[in-house]
């Protein structure tokens, strides 16, 4: 009797690694996701308001050491953060990825 209790303990105690595994891959998708849906339904629309200024701005922020002088650097924060839902690629050009980033602000805009 004594070992049958173990038994069912040690059942009731084990490691399960299988379904942990589930709980944190279906959190990271669910992470991925919503990440996903926020920046194209909140962020990009924001982007739409002045789309040629981001754009001026995106180009001065991978251009310069320091875009917004001793302006306002807001709007230059917001221009970069542009450039981080759209990435460059390793070896694209400066004006293809420019042309790249205006298509995309303009499929969203729309």
């Amino acid at each position: 009797m004594h070992k049958l209790n173990t038994l069912n303990q040690d059942k009731k105690t084990s490691f399960r690694p299988l379904r942990m595994i589930l709980v944190i891959l279906a959190l990271l998708l669910f992470i991925s996701f919503a990440a996903q849906w926020y920046g194209r339904n909140i962020t990009m629309p924001r982007y739409c308001n002045d789309p040629a200024g981001v754009i001026k701005r995106v180009r001065e922020v991978l251009t310069n050491k320091e875009p917004a002088g001793d302006g306002d650097r807001k709007p230059y924060i917001i221009a970069a953060r542009l450039t981080f839902l759209l990435p460059r690629e390793s070896d694209e050009q400066l004006d293809l990825y420019i042309e790249r980033l205006q298509r995309h602000i303009d499929q969203q805009c729309r």
